[in-house]
C-alpha cells in the first residue's frame, strides 16, 4: 500500500516543493516521474534477486533503505537532491512489490488461504492509489511538503522489528549468480520505454518521444534472445510458455492500458471541465476506488468456485457497460462520470487478485519472485502504454474540434489548440467574456475526445472478454481440485526446497 500511495502522494505537494525548493517546470516532472520509472525498470532485477538471495532479506533491505530515503527526501535542500532521493526510493520500492507476492505464495499454500491473502494483497494497493492524493491533502493543510513523505517510516520501521520474527524465508537453492548485464539490459528496455510512452501523452508525438520507444524495443528484444542463452537467467523465459502465466499477463497488460488511460482522462475531466480542485477530485475518486476494492472482496470468495475466465469475462463486460455510460459524460456531467467510473472500477476488479494468483500458481516456487515481478511490471507497463495510446487519442481529437475564438490573441491561440491545459493557462491572461468564450469551446472539444475514447475502451473492453475465453476458459476454479496444487502438494518450506519443479499444474 505505502509503495503504490508514494506514486500519488506527491501530486498535490508538487506546487509547495516547487515554491520551496525553486524547482524547474523540467525538475518537477523529474521528481514525479523518476519514482515509478525506477519501480517499474527494477522489478524484473528485484523479483529475480529475491529468488536468489532470500525474499524476507530482499523485502527488510528495501524496507530499511525505503524509509531512510524517504526522511532524506522530506529534508532535501534541492530539486536535485529531492530527484536524486525518489529516484533511489524507486529503486527500494521496487524490492517490496515482487517480494511481499512470493512471500504470501510460500507462506500459504492452501488455496482458500491463498486466495484471501492475495485479495487483501490487491486490495492494499488498490488503497494506496486512491488515498495517495488524498492522504496528500490532509498532511498540506496542517504541515509542510516533506511530511508526505514521512508517513511511510514509522510502518518500515514496524517491519524491520516484527519482519525478521513473523516472516518465514524462503529463496531457490540452486539460484546462479545475478547476470549484471542482463540487469543493464533490462533498463536499458523498460526505461526509455515508460518514458516514451508517457512523454507521448504528455507532449505528442515527437522524435525524442519516438525514438525512446524504439530503443526500449530494441534492447528488449536483446534482453530476450540473452535469456534464452543463459543457464540462470534474470528472467527465465519458459515461463511465457505456461498458458496460464501468458495469457494472465497478456490479459493484464491490456486491461492495466485500457483503466488507466481511461483514469488519465477522466481525472483531467474533472479538473478541467468539472472545475474541481486537484484534493476534490481526489476525493470524488476515492467513489470508484472503493467499488474496485468491494469488487476484490467479491472475486475473492467466488474464485473458489466459478471459473476464473467467467469471472473475468464478467468483469469485462461490466466494465463496457461503464465505458458506453461515461461516453455520455457531456450530458450528465459529473455524476456520470463518477457513476460510470465506478462500474468500470468494479468491471476491472477481479484482474488484480486472479491474474496474481493464476502466475504465482502457475510458476515453479522456486522462480516465484520472477514471477511475481512478471505480474508487476505488466501492470506498470499496461498503465504506461494505456496514458500514452489513449492521451495521445484525446489531444488530436481535441486539436481537430477545438475552434479558438478569432478575437484570442496568437500567443494564446496557439497553446490553446494544442491542448485543453493550454487553455486553461491561456484563459488567465485575458479578459472575462473571451475567456469565458475560450474555455466553452475548449470543454466541448474535450468532451468529444473523452467520449470517443470511452467508445474505444467499451470496444476494448468486450474484445478483452473474447480474448479470456480463448486463453483461459479451461482453468479450473481455484479452489477445485484441478486448479491450484492440492494441500499435501504444496511446495516443501523453505528449509526444505529442493528446487524441484512440481508436477501439478493449473
Amino acid at each position: 500500500m505505502l509503495t503504490m500511495l508514494d506514486n500519488g502522494v506527491l501530486f498535490l505537494a508538487v506546487p509547495h516543493l516547487s515554491e520551496s525548493l525553486g524547482a524547474s517546470s523540467l525538475e518537477q516532472l523529474w521528481i514525479t516521474d523518476i519514482y515509478g520509472f525506477l519501480i517499474a525498470g527494477f522489478l524484473v532485477t528485484m523479483g529475480t534477486l529475491g529468488d536468489r538471495i532470500g525474499r524476507r532479506r530482499l523485502l527488510l533491505i528495501g524496507a530499511a533503505a525505503f524509509g531512510l530515503l524517504s526522511i532524506v527526501a522530506a529534508y532535501s535542500k534541492s530539486p536535485e537532491m529531492l530527484i536524486v532521493a525518489r529516484a533511489l526510493m524507486g529503486v527500494a520500492g521496487a524490492t517490496i512489490m515482487p517480494s511481499t507476492l512470493a512471500l504470501i505464495m510460500n507462506m500459504f499454500p492452501h488455496p482458500k488461504q491463498m486466495g484471501a491473502a492475495i485479495g487483501i494483497w490487491s486490495t492494499a494497493m488498490m488503497a494506496g492509489v486512491a488515498l495517495g492524493p488524498v492522504i496528500g491533502g490532509a498532511l498540506l493543510n496542517s504541515f509542510w511538503w516533506g511530511s508526505v513523505f514521512l508517513i511511510g517510516v514509522p510502518v518500515m520501521v514496524l517491519l524491520l522489528a516484527a519482519g525478521p520474527f513473523l516472516l518465514p524465508e524462503s529463496k531457490n537453492p540452486h539460484a546462479g549468480r545475478v547476470d549484471l548485464f542482463s540487469v543493464a539490459l533490462s533498463l536499458a528496455a523498460i526505461l526509455p520505454f515508460i518514458y516514451g510512452l508517457k512523454e507521448l501523452a504528455r507532449s505528442g508525438a515527437g522524435a525524442v518521444q519516438i525514438i525512446a520507444v524504439v530503443v526500449g524495443v530494441v534492447f528488449g528484444i536483446v534482453f530476450v534472445l540473452r535469456q534464452r542463452s543463459l543457464d540462470h537467467p534474470l528472467l527465465d523465459i519458459r515461463l511465457f510458455a505456461i498458458p496460464a502465466v501468458s495469457g494472465s499477463l497478456i490479459l493484464s497488460i491490456l486491461v492495466a492500458s485500457v483503466q488507466g488511460g481511461a483514469a488519465f482522462l477522466l481525472t483531467q475531466h474533472m479538473q478541467l471541465v468539472d472545475d474541481l480542485s486537484p484534493l476534490a477530485a481526489g476525493l470524488w475518486m476515492l467513489v470508484p476506488s472503493f467499488a474496485l476494492i468491494f469488487g476484490i472482496q467479491i472475486v475473492t470468495n467466488l474464485s473458489a468456485k466459478v471459473r476464473p475466465a467467467f469471472l473475468l469475462i464478467g468483469g469485462a463486460l461490466i466494465s463496457a457497460v461503464g465505458m458506453v455510460l461515461l461516453t455520455q459524460v457531456s450530458v450528465g456531467g459529473l455524476g456520470t462520470l463518477i457513476t460510470g467510473l465506478s462500474i468500470v472500477f468494479l468491471g476491472v476488479s477481479p484482474v488484480g487478485p486472479l491474474v496474481s494468483q493464476l502466475v504465482m500458481r502457475a510458476a515453479p516456487p522456486e522462480r516465484a519472485g520472477s514471477a511475481a515481478s512478471l505480474a508487476s511490471t505488466g501492470g506498470e507497463l499496461g498503465l504506461a502504454l494505456g496514458i500514452a495510446a489513449l492521451g495521445s487519442l484525446a489531444t488530436a481529437v481535441y486539436q481537430s474540434k477545438v475552434t479558438v475564438p478569432a478575437n484570442v490573441p496568437a500567443d494564446v491561440a496557439g497553446p490553446a489548440s494544442e491542448s485543453i491545459a493550454g487553455a486553461f493557462v491561456g484563459a488567465a491572461k485575458l479578459p472575462g467574456d473571451i475567456a469565458s468564450s475560450l474555455l466553452t469551446t475548449a470543454r466541448e472539444a474535450f468532451n468529444s475526445s473523452v467520449s470517443l475514447a470511452a467508445t474505444i475502451c467499451a470496444v476494448a473492453f468486450a474484445a478483452l472478454a473474447v480474448l479470456t475465453y480463448a486463453t483461459l476458459r479451461a482453468l479450473a476454479p481455484l479452489g477445485a481440485p484441478g486448479g491450484p496444487p492440492p494441500e499435501e502438494e504444496a511446495p516443501a518450506p523453505a528449509d526444505q526446497e529442493d528446487g524441484q519443479v512440481p508436477t501439478t499444474a493449473v
